[in-house]
């Protein structure tokens, strides 16, 4: 399809093509000025298909498991640490999903599911063992001043003590950062219970993208001049971002976790739109594109199609992400 096609196949459909597209990028503004608030307060509900299925409800109930945490916030770390890969194995030997050492599994690992045996490769002994961790964590610093779960975090980083010492979160830009990190990470697991801000940078990410309309698609595209300007669908998406200051993660089921996730009805013109054959788990998230209004995206589809305008109310819809500043900067580089 050309671009002159695609531009006109919009306007059929949406009623006004070039202008509808433009007056939807001014509005992200209009609706930045008018809509206040962003994340509401700390939540128990995990954001749908944030946690893979064969691991939402251990996440969900020890999640709970006492006051400095909830499931978001287990989510948080256990995608940190692992992006969910039970047999992860980093360079210092911490192992499984939870990433614990040999020496904390030792001491904090728990039989999680009471069968006889406390396995670290074992999600359902790890993720138990982490929020146990964590609420041990949470126990040796509640007398300190302040907010109990960035001092449990604290805690997991730099130790007890130095919580302890500093009254606080210690002067520790490493430690400073990991609180930071899951804390924002945190919004991305967590079912929004109200609206949540626009970003300031989606109407030019809109832009971009629709600058790019025609363009032929190719897997693994970057838009680079070695890709001869062509993407496919998180290489726009990326690129898109990344034209505004935004950097995001390279695949689509990463960029999932760059922000809160607005409901279908809330859905912002500039926010990334989702699809997946398995509507459980965002590790399965195979496509992505950046929401236009309407019920339409801009997207790079597949191999030999261009980039167009495509519906998003498929059976594959698995959800959008609203992209912040913090959130695609607190996503680890590698999971």
């Amino acid at each position: 399809m050309t671009v002159r096609k695609a531009w006109l196949v919009a306007g059929a459909v949406l009623g006004a093509g070039l202008s509808f597209v433009m007056l939807l990028v001014v509005g992200v503004y209009v609706v930045a000025g008018n809509l206040a608030g962003g994340v509401g307060g700390a939540t128990k509900a995990l954001a749908k298909g944030a946690v893979p299925a064969a691991y939402s409800g251990l996440v969900q109930k020890w999640g709970n498991l006492c006051s400095a945490i909830n499931p978001a916030l287990l989510a948080a770390q256990l995608y940190q640490e692992s992006g969910f890969n039970p047999k992860a194995q980093s360079a210092a030997a911490a192992q499984g999903i939870a990433q614990f050492i040999p020496g904390t599994w030792a001491t904090h690992g728990i039989d999680g599911d009471g069968d006889g045996d406390r396995d670290v490769w074992d999600p359902n002994d790890a993720i138990p063992s982490a929020a146990s961790y964590d609420c041990k964590l949470a126990s040796y610093v509640k007398d300190v001043p302040g907010d109990a779960t960035r001092n449990m975090l604290a805690s997991y980083n730099a130790g007890a003590y130095a919580v302890i010492k500093y009254g606080g979160v210690p002067p520790y830009k490493e430690t400073q950062n990991y609180v930071k990190t899951i804390t924002t990470l945190e919004e991305s697991f967590a079912a929004p219970v109200t609206r949540v801000d626009p970003s300031k940078q989606a109407a030019a990410a809109i832009t971009y993208a629709q600058n790019k309309l025609g363009t032929p698609y190719l897997w693994g595209g970057d838009g680079t001049a070695q890709d001869g300007g062509r993407f496919d669908c998180s290489g726009l998406t990326k690129a898109a971002y990344e034209s505004v200051g935004v950097t995001l993660p390279r695949v689509a089921n990463d960029q999932w976790n760059a922000g809160p996730h607005p409901a279908r009805d809330e859905l912002l013109p500039g926010d990334l739109v989702f699809f997946s054959d398995d509507l459980t788990n965002s590790r399965a998230i195979r496509h992505v594109g950046i929401y236009v209004g309407g019920g339409y995206m801009i997207d790079a589809p597949r191999t030999g199609a261009v980039i167009r305008f495509d519906p998003i109310d498929t059976p594959d819809y698995f959800g959008a992400t609203r992209v912040t500043e913090d959130g695609a900067k607190a996503l680890p580089t590698t999971v």
